[in-house]
Formats: C-alpha cells, sequence, structure tokens
C-alpha cells in the first residue's frame, strides 16, 4: 500500500526536474509530502531533497482520491506524460504554482495555476503564462506574451514581446522567438534554434533561422 501523507504538496514525478521544483518549493515555504514516480528509487529521494516516495505515477489513475484534499504539482520534464496526467486528473485536489525566489516576474504579469517559474526567469509586463506550463532556469517571457497550457520554456530560450505559444509546444534550451510570432499547439522548437516565422500547430524545427 502507497504510503499517505496529508501534510505538504505532491510532487508528480520524481526525477532531476523534481528535485529542482522541490528545492524551489522549500527555499519559499512550502512542504513537500513527497512525490509519486514509477521508479521505486527516484532521484528526488536522494540527499539532499531525500523527498519520501508515496507510489507509482499509476496510482493517480487507479485512485483517484489519493490526491483529494491534497495540493499538488507536475514535477516531470515529458509533455506528453504531463499531458496524460493532466487530462486524467481533472477536478483532483489543487495544483499550485511555484516561482523561484531568483525569479523576476512583472506585477503585471499572470502566472497559471501548477505552473513553476524557475532559478533567473523573467516574465515580464503584462504577460501570460498559462496552467501548468514550465519557465525554466533563465528563460525570458518578454512583455504581452501568452504562453499556453503545459508549455515549456526551456532554460536560457528567450521569448520576444507579444509572441503566441499554443498548448504542449516544447521551446528548447537556448532558443528563441522573435517579437510578434504566433506559435500552434505541440510544437517542438529544437536547441538553440530561432524562430522568425509563425509555426502551425506541431510543427517541428530547427536551425537558425528555424526550419
Amino acid at each position: 500500500m502507497a504510503q499517505r501523507t496529508n501534510r505538504g504538496t505532491v510532487l508528480l514525478g520524481g526525477g532531476g526536474h523534481a528535485r529542482v521544483v522541490g528545492e524551489c518549493l522549500r527555499l519559499i515555504g512550502m512542504p513537500v509530502g513527497g512525490v509519486c514516480d514509477d521508479d521505486p528509487t527516484p532521484a528526488a529521494g536522494e540527499p539532499p531533497l531525500s523527498l519520501a516516495t508515496l507510489g507509482p505515477l499509476s496510482l493517480l489513475i487507479s485512485d483517484p482520491g489519493f490526491l483529494a484534499s491534497r495540493t499538488w504539482m507536475l514535477a516531470l520534464g515529458s509533455l506528453e506524460l504531463r499531458r496524460r496526467l493532466l487530462d486524467a486528473l481533472e477536478g483532483v485536489g489543487e495544483a499550485i504554482s511555484a516561482i523561484h525566489p531568483s525569479a523576476k516576474v512583472s506585477p503585471s504579469a499572470t502566472i497559471g495555476e501548477g505552473t513553476w517559474v524557475g532559478p533567473g526567469a523573467i516574465v515580464h509586463t503584462a504577460a501570460v503564462v498559462g496552467e501548468h506550463a514550465i519557465v525554466n532556469s533563465g528563460a525570458i517571457v518578454e512583455h504581452d506574451c501568452r504562453v499556453g497550457e503545459n508549455v515549456h520554456v526551456a532554460p536560457g530560450a528567450a521569448i520576444g514581446g507579444d509572441v503566441r505559444i499554443g498548448a504542449d509546444t516544447l521551446v528548447g534550451i537556448g532558443a528563441r522567438v522573435l517579437p510578434g510570432v504566433r506559435i500552434g499547439a505541440g510544437c517542438v522548437i529544437g536547441v538553440g534554434a530561432a524562430v522568425v516565422n509563425d509555426l502551425a500547430d506541431g510543427a517541428r524545427v530547427v536551425g537558425v533561422p528555424a526550419k
């Protein structure tokens, strides 16, 4: 039987991303109740975090009440797996967002439920970051952007002003998106790519300029 706790946020995932999210939660004074992960000895269970393992991810599907009356946060890197969990957990428990103490978020910006903003990230004036997104370490989301649900803006990526990004899109490490560009849902933008034109849903692009 899975270990249960009534205290602290449950992280869905226990790998490297869970380690950084768990550390962030502790830095902002939010207790972590443990992780759900299919690995019985996940990385987040190792020092310095030493988080408890509460059970496999399948538990979230087989026992929907597991997260009832609890706070939780996605702590997985895979956008596909994150989407499957989001669809299965709709209306269950309470998803929380977290902003690293070193991140800079404009008072006029909006951060969606379940979203994580990492160390050194910047979310600028009037930007809107949707639910369950990741704005990772050192990423920049400029003014008036609209970033969709479950989007991952990877470390060091920079999104110019007034960009639109559809749900479930990955903006790779160090990528650049020019101001005003429209990017569809389910896209993959490669590492270091420079997106200068609009992208349709499902596009996968690399290079400078991105093709």
